[in-house]
C-alpha cells in the first residue's frame, strides 16, 4: 500500500533530519500536494540535508542551488551555447531541470533571478530567449532563508511568496535531539555506508496525488475551510481587534492550498476523508506566508502565528 511506502519514507526521514518532525512532514504534503516549501530558520538545521535525505527516498535527480546577490537568471534556467562545429546555438540545461531543487537562501538573489524561479514555479517551464522549455512532472522547490541577517538580501514580493505551497518556520533542536544528531553524525563520518531506504518510483507518487483528490471532504468541512481563509479578509466582522492586526488576507490560492494540504495531511494519516483536525494541523504553514500585518500589529508585538491562532479559535468548526 502506497500509504505504508510513505510512513517508512517519513521514518527514514526523521532518522536523517534529528528533532525537526515538522519539516520532514512539510516535505512529504508538499511533495504530495504538488506544491513548493519555504523553509526559514538559523543556519545549521539540516535543511539542505533534508531534501537531499527526500531525494534520496523518491525516484528523481537532486540540485543545489546557492543564491548570490551575482547570480544571474542564466545560471538556473540554463542558456543558449554557440557550437562552433554546427555553427548553430544549443540550449544547455540549468538546474531548474531536476526534479528536486533547494534554492538555499533564496532571498540573497536579485529580482531577475526571483522571476525567472517564478516563472519555474508557477508555469512548470522556462523561457530563454525566443524558447519555451517545459519542466518535469516531478518538480519541487524547497527554498530557505536566514532570518538573522538581512545585509545584502532582496526580499520575496508577495506574488511569489504566494506561489509557495508552505511556509515553514523551524528552531534549535531540544538537548536530547542535539545528542543524537551528535551521535549520528558521529557514526557516518565512522562508517562507509549512509543509511538508505527503498526508493517510491515516480508513478507511486503521482498514484498518490490521485489518491489523495479522491479523499471524502464533507460540504459542512469544505465551509469551514474556505472560512478560516476568508476570515483574513473580513477580519473585522469576526472581530475587531483581528480586523486592526490585518492589513491584506489571503488569496483564493490559500484555499486551493489548504485543501491540497489538509487532504494530503489526512491520507499519511492513513485516513480516507478529511477531518477538522488535518485542516487546523496545516493552518499555519499554509498561511503564514500569505497574510500582511499591520504596522500597528507588528508595534504591539503580535507575530502573524498569533493572527492565524486567533482566526483558529474564532471560526466555529463544524
Amino acid at each position: 500500500m502506497a500509504v505504508n511506502a510513505f510512513s517508512q519514507l517519513k521514518s527514514y526521514l526523521d532518522t536523517q533530519i534529528i528533532g525537526q518532525p515538522q519539516l520532514t512532514q512539510a516535505l512529504l504534503i508538499a511533495i504530495l500536494a504538488d506544491g513548493h516549501l519555504l523553509v526559514e530558520g538559523p543556519p545549521g538545521l539540516a535543511k539542505t540535508r533534508a531534501v537531499n535525505a527526500l531525494a534520496k527516498g523518491v525516484e528523481g535527480s537532486f540540485q543545489r542551488v546557492q543564491f548570490t546577490p551575482d547570480l544571474l537568471p542564466a545560471d538556473v534556467t540554463g542558456t543558449d551555447i554557440y557550437r562552433q562545429q554546427t555553427s548553430e546555438f544549443v540550449f544547455e540545461k540549468g538546474p531548474l531541470f531536476h526534479n528536486l531543487i533547494l534554492a538555499d537562501e533564496i532571498n540573497r538573489a536579485p529580482a531577475k533571478v526571483q522571476s525567472a524561479l517564478l516563472e519555474a514555479m508557477a508555469e512548470r517551464q522556462v523561457t530563454v530567449g525566443k524558447n519555451t522549455y517545459p519542466l518535469s512532472d516531478l518538480f519541487m522547490v524547497m527554498a530557505t532563508q536566514n532570518p538573522l541577517e538581512q545585509e545584502g538580501t532582496y526580499p520575496l514580493p508577495e506574488a511569489q511568496l504566494d506561489r509557495f505551497l508552505l511556509h515553514l518556520s523551524i528552531d534549535y533542536p531540544g538537548a536530547e535531539h542535539e545528542l543524537d544528531i551528535l551521535r549520528l553524525t558521529r557514526g557516518e563520518a565512522i562508517s562507509d555506508k549512509q543509511a538508505t531506504t527503498q526508493q517510491i518510483s515516480q508513478s507511486e507518487l503521482f498514484a498518490a496525488r490521485k489518491a489523495i483528490l479522491g479523499l471524502y471532504l464533507a460540504e459542512p468541512l469544505e465551509k469551514y475551510l474556505v472560512q478560516l481563509i476568508v476570515a483574513t479578509r473580513e477580519a473585522a466582522e469576526l472581530d475587531e481587534q483581528l480586523g486592526r492586526w490585518i492589513e491584506y488576507g489571503a488569496s483564493p490560492r490559500a484555499t486551493i492550498a489548504l485543501d491540497k494540504c489538509a487532504r494530503a495531511h489526512a491520507w499519511l494519516e492513513g485516513r480516507d476523508f478529511v477531518a477538522p483536525d488535518d485542516i487546523q494541523a496545516v493552518l499555519h504553514n499554509v498561511l503564514r506566508h500569505r497574510i500582511i500585518l499591520s504596522y500597528e500589529a507588528q508595534a504591539d508585538g503580535i507575530s502573524k502565528d498569533d493572527v492565524i491562532s486567533r482566526i483558529l479559535e474564532l471560526v466555529a468548526v463544524p
